[in-house]
């Protein structure tokens, strides 16, 4: 583990012109960089690098970040792999955290086995080229499936003789002690003794997604295949292996990811290999398991674009729903294709040229409310059977971040199904607060005591609500329209823009407390303390928890907002921070003024102003189209009327508020 103080001096040391210049042509452009953005097919210069920020944006496709970040987006680096790439340029020695003999001990552990793994692939791969069964059996298997030289060795695949003991043997030949055999499931102990574990099989190593071999798959071949209960054999879980958060074929793929933008989803190894051979190289496999969390994350770093491809028989069906909720609930956009019944990825694909291939998934991939309009709820008549199917389709919904895009499927949902959109609305919150709830009895709550410092802490002014009978209340978001959400992001971003600038600068000196104590309070616990003291939250996710990081790290001496976010090792969050703090981020309207002009502190109280103003002015646009919509229902008139007022009466005292000067 390289050490903080290494870290720091890497990070110092790097210079963004010097790392973007390996892969990119720049000109000077003022007292900037630019260039074609590398990370699409960029005619006009989009890419600014900025020397003075030590950081990189496309006006475009919003890519770029730190020289870590860079290399993380650019090279499909991890952090640590983006740290050893600089230190090895700026000539700085990697010093390691000082570690304890057990944890020395894991270590050595690990990499033996990792030593022991690339051995073995070499072993089977070179018996699969060279040796005469290996060359009679298992390049005719692979040859019979069609599968070409090239793929093979891109691949690494390879060949597990039949002798029960010939890899153990051959392994300890060379030196490497049999626990690590054992520990990697490459070789089984028994009161016997020890023998191979996928002796006769065809080899199909698992590589991670930096490119080391942490597992295998041994295949029984075709004419061994009758009778057999299992046709494939996949190691255990080990120290370095655990199937639930590891994709085949994700170091082979995982630049196509980048540049397509979008990930196939098959089941096996052929499949994977046969979508390789025929041109389309952005596909991995879960194998047969089903989705986990952690392999959606793996796969969000590379895109948010998903097609799951399976083939169209009830098998493929049910691995198609497997994992659903959960990708829709990490922010992926789904797509699903299952092709014609009685053809799989990889019969299909041998089939069909790369065009046909391209062609027929593009026409014929649905998104999932299409499919599972199809699958739960059309032909079918018995109103109870149709309205469980309606009721999962919308659970599934329920479950998306991304409040607009809940709000389109819903409305296209009611345009399939015929039914009003107000109830699938009134149905969906409901589930959306069921969700709310299963999760807080997941999550126990936080104490008092856990809380942040600055919860405590009395506001130094009043907030606008604070002098009103009732607090601001946000729309309920899947009613708001996109213009709606639009206008209420844009300050959000601007709110946002100030917490990466200056989230670490004091605008309040000396705040007495609860118990009475002086403190002071920065950009990020101020807006902090104004919104949650009605609730409030930022719309997007990632907002919200750039804000409550910046919060959490307000009190560490020596932070910085932007250089903390701006070289985060989450590409998601330096990505934003890197576009918020490039000069040239601007916002529209009466939002963009105010960023502008006024001392910070002035800035911050308009913006948390402004930001409550497009919830309430929200909130009425919501109320207003709830009355058009009330028709003959007096009482609901009635309250919605009394809704209405008060609504108005608490937007025209903060607009009165926002068209004055701030005293304080």
């Amino acid at each position: 583990m390289i050490d903080r103080a290494t870290v720091d001096k890497i990070l110092d040391a790097a210079r963004i012109v010097d790392v973007v210049g390996e892969f990119v042509t720049l000109r000077k452009s003022g007292v900037n960089y630019k260039g074609l953005c590398p990370f699409h097919d960029d005619r006009n210069p989009s890419f600014m690098v900025s020397p003075s920020k030590n950081i990189c944006h496309c006006f475009v496709c919003g890519k770029g970040g730190t020289p870590a970040g860079f290399l993380m987006e650019h090279e499909q680096m991890t952090y640590p792999e983006a740290l050893r790439w600089l230190a090895k340029k700026y000539n700085i020695e990697i010093v390691e955290k000082e570690i304890t003999d057990e944890e020395r001990q894991q270590q050595s552990e690990r990499e033996s086995m990792f030593i022991v793994n690339e051995w073995a692939k070499d072993w089977y791969h070179d018996i699969l080229k060279n040796d005469a069964d290996g060359i009679a059996i298992g390049k005719q298997y692979f040859r019979s499936r069609g599968i070409r030289d090239d793929i093979i060795e891109k691949f690494q695949l390879g060949y597990a003789p039949h002798r029960r003991d010939a890899l153990c043997k051959a392994a300890t030949a060379r030196g490497y002690q049999q626990q690590y055999l054992v520990k990697t499931g490459l070789c089984i102990e028994n009161d016997r003794g020890l023998y191979d574990r996928f002796s006769g099989r065809a080899i199909f190593p698992w590589l991670n997604v930096s490119g080391k071999v942490v597992a295998f798959g041994g295949r029984v071949l075709d004419s061994r295949t009758k009778g057999v209960a299992q046709k494939y054999v996949n190691s255990p879980d080990s120290d370095i292996y655990h199937k639930e958060r590891e994709l085949y074929g994700i170091y082979q793929a995982k630049k196509a990811i980048v540049k397509e933008d979008r990930v196939f989803m098959v089941e096996g190894y052929t499949d994977v290999i046969a979508m390789h051979q025929a041109g389309i190289e952005n596909v991995v496999a879960n194998s047969g398991t089903a989705l986990s969390m952690p392999q959606i994350h793996m796969l969000h770093r590379f895109t948010s674009n998903i097609t799951l491809l399976y083939d169209g028989d009830e098998a493929g069906i049910h691995a198609a729903m497997r994992g659903t909720d959960m990708l829709l609930s990490a922010g992926m956009n789904i797509k699903v294709l299952l092709l014609p019944d009685g053809d799989d990825p990889d019969s299909f694909a041998r089939k069909h040229s790369t065009e046909q291939l391209r062609r027929y998934i593009d026409d014929n991939q649905t998104d999932f409310i299409t499919f599972m309009t199809r699958l739960t709820i059309q032909n079918v008549d018995d109103p109870v059977k149709r309205s469980e199917g309606i009721g999962n389709i919308v659970q599934s919904i329920s479950v998306i971040p991304d409040q607009i895009l809940r709000s389109t499927y819903i409305t296209d949902l009611s345009q399939r199904i015929g039914i009003k959109e107000q109830t699938l609305i009134a149905e969906l919150n409901k589930r959306v607060r069921k969700n709310l709830e299963d999760k807080a009895k997941e999550r126990p709550s936080q104490t008092a005591q856990q809380a942040p410092a600055a919860t405590a802490i009395a506001p130094p002014i009043a907030p606008p609500a604070a002098a009103i009978s009732q607090p601001v209340q946000p729309a309920t978001a899947n009613a708001w329209t996109e213009a709606e959400s639009e206008s209420r992001m844009k300050v959000e971003l601007l709110l946002l823009r100030e917490i990466v600038r200056h989230g670490e600068e004091v605008i309040f000196d000396d705040v007495e407390t609860d118990d009475g104590q002086q403190v002071s309070i920065n950009v990020a616990q101020y807006i902090d303390l104004d919104l949650s003291q009605d609730g409030l939250q930022f719309v997007a996710p990632l907002h919200q928890r750039i804000l409550e990081e910046a919060v959490a790290h307000s009190g560490e001496a020596g932070f910085k907002a932007e250089t903390y976010f701006c070289s985060n090792a989450d590409m998601e969050v330096s990505q934003l921070a890197t576009r918020l703090a490039m000069d040239r981020h601007q916002l529209g309207g009466r939002f963009a003024m105010q960023a502008r002009e006024g001392s910070l502190r002035q800035r911050i109280q308009h913006l948390v102003m402004d930001y409550r103003l497009d919830i309430v002015e929200q909130r009425l646009k919501h109320i207003q189209r709830q009355l058009r919509q009330a028709s003959s229902d007096m009482e609901q008139t009635m309250e919605l009327l009394r809704e209405h007022k008060e609504t108005k009466e608490l937007r025209d005292m903060l607009a009165k508020r926002l068209g004055s000067d701030l005293v304080v």
